[in-house]
């Protein structure tokens, strides 16, 4: 006779939700680095777009594609 062993359900934990602020303890895990350049408004301008564009987009990384429409959506054109 085969013998049966039942498995209770594990909790699910969420980690996204990691403390009251939402954030890990660890490092942030970004496509760039934080690293901008204060003394170049156009620099910051464009890091803070790409992050607007990565939230309204829930994308940690955007492709190539994704990084020229929002260049181009700044008003830059070749």
């Amino acid at each position: 006779m085969e013998q049966v062993i039942e498995q209770k359900p594990t909790a699910f934990v969420d980690r996204r939700q990691t403390g009251s602020s939402g954030r890990s303890s660890g490092p942030e895990r970004r496509q760039f680095q934080d690293s901008r350049d204060l003394e170049r408004p156009d620099v910051v301008e464009l890091a803070e777009a790409i992050d607007q564009y990565k939230l309204r987009h829930r994308r940690r990384f955007i492709t190539f594609e994704e990084l020229y429409e929002v260049i181009s959506d700044l008003g830059y054109h070749k």
